[in-house]
This record gives structure tokens, sequence and C-alpha cells, in this order.
């Protein structure tokens, strides 16, 4: 039987686009590049590890539990989201990881032909989800490593339906102030969404940075994401949220599918709200991890670009491809920049003093002495 070629199904969009390829499990990267131990230093991970009380409830999670179906809306996190907020449950939507929602807010407002906005050097997901969905992504350059918002608001035009803005940004670490913020959306006059991604802000320790939530009473074109993975450490178990106005809210819902958190993430996420001690110790942390490698690179004569966030970007004078194969070979795992359009530099997690060290050491090998970037 003459099978029609598969080409003919697939639509032009799709065939454009690169397919993401992660990297191998880590006991594998060990095997291959001949190293004792690993640092994972590439995906901005909390090495603390989840609070105290969420570790509790993951310790005792029943193995009967793993056959029945979780709540399909996450129901009891949903609620103590609205408490701690001062919310409606109905403004929430819980989502397999951050991906997943912003995967929902694209479906629910566009259609072919429409286009959102981001910016060139910022968290790629919301540019790939649209182009894999056979939309534009209008891509506006940073201006000194943080968002343009003129330019942005230059590019809207009546098929813009979203604005994604990263605050503060991965990887530059660039946010905005609540004033600032205010002025974009008061000029944007509720025609779009807006969505800040606020993926980082448990790390924030400026006071002029915004509670994106706090704001949605004023502006119900905004929707606001975070997440369970970075500073409460549960990356693994995938968990994330969206909050907006319920109206917004309530078309975004029709995009879920529901069943797609898993229960023991979501009574992990339940546990780990509210955990102040956890987030002190994690910017104490974030904040000697800075300050050592910092002062490290500066010797080195490395440019690093650094601002909120437990990350830190490092310009090197070679191909960040190949300081990332030589780190390996040393047990140091960070990201490389290409893929964010920039090009010789890696990002860098902030981790404990032993992983900082250890990648000081690690770089200081392979940088060429009096070598500038």
């Amino acid at each position: 039987m003459n099978v029609p070629p598969l080409n003919r199904l697939v639509p032009e969009h799709i065939k454009r686009f690169e397919p993401y390829i992660p990297s191998k499990p880590d006991n594998e990267l060990i095997k291959l590049y001949g190293c004792s131990r690993l640092f994972r230093l590439n995906n901005n991970e909390n090495p603390l590890g989840p609070p105290q009380a969420a570790r509790e409830v993951i310790d005792r999670f029943p193995a009967a539990r793993a056959s029945i179906y979780p709540s399909g809306d996450a129901y009891h996190l949903r609620h103590k989201l609205a408490e701690k907020f001062g919310l409606d449950p109905e403004q929430f939507l819980v989502g397999n990881g951050a991906n997943e929602v912003i995967s929902f807010v694209i479906k629910a407002f566009c259609r072919e032909g429409d286009n959102i906005i981001t910016a060139d050097k910022t968290f790629a997901v919301y540019e790939w989800v649209a182009e894999f969905s056979g939309l534009e992504a209008r891509i506006i350059p940073l201006v000194d490593f943080g968002f343009d918002d003129e330019e942005m608001l230059g590019r809207i035009d009546e098929k813009t339906k979203i604005i994604f803005i990263c605050n503060p940004n991965n990887p530059t670490g660039s946010y905005w102030s609540e004033e600032r913020l205010r002025g974009f959306l008061r000029q944007v006059a509720g025609r779009q969404i807006v969505v800040v991604d606020e993926a980082y802000c448990e790390f924030v320790e400026k006071e002029d940075y915004p509670d994106g939530i706090m704001l949605i009473r004023e502006y119900p074109n905004l929707v606001v994401f975070r997440t369970f993975s970075k500073m409460y450490a549960l990356a693994g178990l995938r968990i994330g949220y969206l909050a907006g106005d319920r109206d917004v809210v309530d078309i975004i819902r029709r995009t879920c599918v529901v069943y797609s958190v898993n229960g023991l993430a979501q009574e992990a996420a339940l546990a780990a709200l509210n955990n102040q001690e956890h987030i002190h110790r994690t910017h104490e942390m974030v904040r000697e991890g800075k300050e050592f490698v910092a002062k490290e690179l500066d010797i080195l004569g490395l440019p690093v670009v650094h601002d909120q966030g437990n990350f830190m970007m490092i310009r090197l004078p070679m191909s960040d491809s190949l300081a990332y194969r030589k780190l390996m070979t040393q047990g140091i795992m960070v990201r490389t920049m290409t893929g964010f359009r920039f090009p010789n530099y890696i990002r860098l997690t902030i981790s404990d003093m032993e992983a900082m060290e250890a990648f000081v050491e690690a770089l200081t090998k392979i940088v060429p002495k009096g070598e500038k970037a």
C-alpha cells in the first residue's frame, strides 16, 4: 500500500519550528563528561529544596493515593491563594508548570492572523507557544538589558492580542517598578491582555517592585503568572498558576486541560505557601552567592549582567557552547545563552557557597589569563 507523505499533514509553521532538545539526565551527563559529581547551575533551581512543610507532605504522601485522580481544578490550592491575596478562588487557574498556563492564555485569546508582543531576550516560551500555534510573535529588542516599553507600545496593532512582560526578566534580572508598570497599563488602556510573568518575584528585594496580583483590581486586562518551581523548589512536581480578573479567567478556563496537575504537587504547593523563613534563608544564600561570584568575576575581568533573581549572566571570551563542555568536564552545568540571543554568554544559577566556589575554580581554569571578554 502506498502511504501518502507525512509532510502533507504538517502545517507550514510547524515545519519551520525546531524542537527543543532537553539535556540528558544527570547520571548520563556524569558518564558522558567523566565528572565525579554535578552542580546543577543551569535551571535557576533552589538548592535549599522545598520548605520543611512541603517536604513533610512529600515524605508522607501515601502510595495508595497514586491510584486516585487529583482535584481537577486544584480546588484547595486555589482557595488558599484566594485567602492569601484577598481575591476570589475563581480568579486563579493552576497549571502543570508555568509553560502550561502560557499555552492556556494564548489559546484563549488568539487565532490565526493574530500576534503577541514580547522581548527578544527573555523567557522564550512566550515566543515558542505563539509560533507553534501559527501566530506572529513580535520580538522587541532590549535596551540596556531591559524591556523597551515605548517600542512595545509602538508595535501594537488591531491584531495584537497579548503582551508578555517577564518581571524580573529572565535572563537579565532587570525589572519594572510599580510606577513603570502602571504607566504601561494605562497606555494599553485595556485594549490587549497584558501578561506579567512573576516567576522570580519572591527573589526581588527592591521596594519599588510591584505586586502584580494586587493590581488586578485596577487593571482587569492584567494576567499574572507565578510558579512554585523557583523559590519554593518544586520544579520536579511541575506546578504554577495564573491570576486575573474573574471575567478574563473564566475565558481562559475554557482552554484548560483538567487533571493536568498531580495530587502531590497540589498538596506540596499548598504547604509551601506563606513560608517566610524559607524565603529569608534563600535571600541570604542568593545575596552571599552573588557578592562572591561578582567579586571573583571582577578579578577575572569578565563582564556580568545581574539585578533581581537568583541568576546572573557572564560574558566569556569564547563560545558559550565550548565553555559549557569545558565546565561540564569539571562537574559544572550552566546555561548557554546563544538560544536567548546572547552569544558568548552563560547564565549561572546562584547556589550555595560550595557550588559557587566550585564554579569559580572551574571557570578560572578555562578562561585564558589576561584575555578579556
